[in-house]
């Protein structure tokens, strides 16, 4: 994203949270002059174990602009809400100024450790009022804090502890705000309040000294430890081509902890280019549940075509040229490394501990003519007679892209790919239906039109054939971008049941936010609004992938506004308000 987009991204969720900050509270002060007024507002975002700092409420003041000073002088922080205050390591007061925003402030080593505006990229003010508090009921911050005439924000952050139980959630208030010598502020609550649920900080800028995470899938193994892949972005948050590898994480605890960083595919500096000319990017992996096999498939470009298709000579780690495999013909037909990206597949037999070196299928699969073969990103599925079928994507014999599905029926020897399912679609996520039949739900950028709602199509026959299913174009919105789609098998009252999950950014247009899980109980022909679960609100890159942790669990990894990959764990009972 450039300067000018993060402008225009920061400017759009501003008025949106201005919007929301109108509408959700009113003012109550008990001033005699009745000068400053205060309001608070929260937002339906994660709160982060491994993050330093998590916004939970901001306090609005607002100071008439007649020349006289104000100053506070504390407040007062309730905690009430809260599952468990064990769950909470500190409690933080943070003064912006006149700067609303919180989302993502960390102190960056690239900045001396100073606090920087992601957005920017530059170091910002933030003032700590009262220092570090332990958690209690109630919390009172000695601020001296100087208000300035206008809008000033404050923001209350917990930090978390590493213990923090998954399935609790936090909250915050303000009950007291004391200004200047005797002049007191009681804010009206929040009402109805918002109540945050705990995550894991799975990825962040810079973990191990990479820029960005991005792209991320997720799986549960036959011995039910989860398996994160992503892309790891070394040098910026830039799609292929770049210095890109696939990134793996562990967690054997329903994802509570995690593993330190794998590398689970990365293709060095292979034909004697450096590696920001041989990434790897856009991980799918795959649980074979009839083998201890785990497929990890990701696309490589190697080195660069330019505009017109033609490989470019001559490149170094000083070379600046750039493109992409769905960008103008940076991807071209046929099969070798010089003329089209390249599909590749790694697979462990040993619980995602150690990966094998790559396996090409490009020319297993891949017709000719197309532009493109690649996987789809998020994650795989075995269907109920053991055929493993990835999704895929590519674009045909005219650069025109397209989404279909990518199977094995011998355990992941071979491999067949399909007719492709709908045009103008690319990424997409796969289910098996009750009659046996594949849907594919596919992300898509119509030719013609504004249809911003997703594809939707099923085939009985291994996809030489599709069908359009009733829900396409009309059912799920999306902002164009990736979604994740998953089937889930439980036992209720002794009974075997299962349903659709879908989750994406629940919104039809940019920007990216409102992630949102959402329920099916007749295989994705209604998705009933009293299921959603909305995750996070805020502005995000929006991709993401479910699993099912197991019968009565719901995993999920997305791109967070808090984090670049962020975890969480979901009580079935929840999700079907039971």
């Amino acid at each position: 994203m450039n300067l000018s987009q993060r402008f225009c991204m920061r400017n759009l969720t501003m008025i949106a949270i201005i919007c929301s900050l109108v509408a959700c509270v009113g003012m109550q002060t008990a001033t005699a002059e009745e000068e400053v007024m205060a309001s608070l507002h929260q937002m339906q975002i994660p709160v982060l174990k491994l993050k330093q700092r998590n916004e939970v409420l901001q306090i609005k003041l607002v100071v008439p602009d007649d020349g006289v000073a104000h100053e506070v002088t504390s407040m007062t922080i309730s905690t009430q809400g809260t599952d468990d205050l064990a769950d909470i390591r500190t409690v933080q007061l943070f003064y912006l100024g006149q700067d609303p925003f919180f989302i993502r402030y960390e102190p960056d080593p690239k900045h001396a450790g100073n606090i920087v505006d992601p957005l920017y990229d530059q170091p910002v003010e933030i003032v700590q009022v009262g220092g570090d508090q332990a958690p209690a009921d109630s919390i009172t911050f000695v601020a001296n804090q100087k208000l300035r005439a206008g809008e000033n924000y404050f923001w209350v952050s917990y930090q978390l502890t590493d213990a923090a139980d998954l399935h609790h959630k936090v909250d915050a208030g303000c009950t007291e705000i004391r200004l200047d010598a005797d002049s007191v502020i009681m804010p009206d609550p929040i009402s109805p309040p918002v109540v945050q649920r705990i995550g894991v900080a799975v990825r962040q800028h810079l973990d191990d000294n990479v820029d960005s995470y991005r792209v991320a899938g997720l799986a549960t193994t036959n011995k039910g430890t989860l398996l994160a892949v992503y892309d790891a972005r070394h040098a910026s948050s830039r799609d292929l081509q770049g210095d890109i590898d696939i990134g793996l994480s562990r967690s054997t605890d329903g994802g509570s902890t995690w593993e330190p960083m794998r590398i689970a595919m990365d293709m060095g500096e292979w034909g004697d280019l450096p590696q920001k000319f041989n990434g790897v990017s856009d991980p799918c992996i795959l649980v074979d549940k009839n083998s201890d096999n785990i497929f990890v498939a990701a696309l490589w470009m190697y080195g660069l075509l330019d505009e017109q298709g033609h490989w470019i000579e001559g490149l170094t780690s000083q070379s600046t040229q750039w493109e992409h495999q769905w960008k103008n013909k940076g991807s071209q037909p046929g099969f070798d490394v010089k003329e089209t990206s390249q599909f590749m597949l790694v697979t462990s037999n040993d619980d995602g501990v150690s990966w094998s070196e790559p396996a090409n299928l490009t020319q297993m699969c891949k017709k000719r003519e197309w532009w493109l073969w690649a996987p789809a990103p998020g994650r795989g599925i075995t269907m109920d007679n053991g055929t493993l079928v990835f999704p895929s994507q590519g674009r045909d014999a005219e650069g025109t892209t397209f989404s279909n599905i990518t199977w094995s029926s011998d355990g992941g020897h071979t491999w067949t790919t399909s007719e492709p399912a709908h045009s103008y679609s690319n990424e997409c996520a796969v289910a098996q239906l009750s009659d046996g039949s594949l849907m594919l739900n596919m992300r898509q950028r119509p030719a013609k039109g504004n249809i911003n709602h997703r594809a939707v199509a099923v085939t009985s026959d291994m996809g030489q054939t599709w069908q359009a299913h009733p829900t396409t174009d009309v059912a799920l919105p999306e902002p164009v971008c990736m979604g994740s789609l998953l089937k889930h098998r439980y036992t209720d009252n002794g009974q075997q049941k299962s349903i659709l999950l879908f989750a994406n950014p629940n919104v039809d247009e940019n920007p990216r936010e409102r992630t949102t899980i959402k329920v099916s109980f007749d295989d994705g022909m209604t998705w009933p609004e009293e299921y959603w679960l909305l995750l996070d609100e805020g502005f995000n890159r929006g991709y993401s992938c479910l699993t099912s942790i197991d019968e009565d669990t719901i995993g999920i990894i997305y791109e967070c506004s808090g984090s670049d990959l962020a975890f969480e764990s979901i009580p079935l009972d929840e999700l079907l308000r039971r």
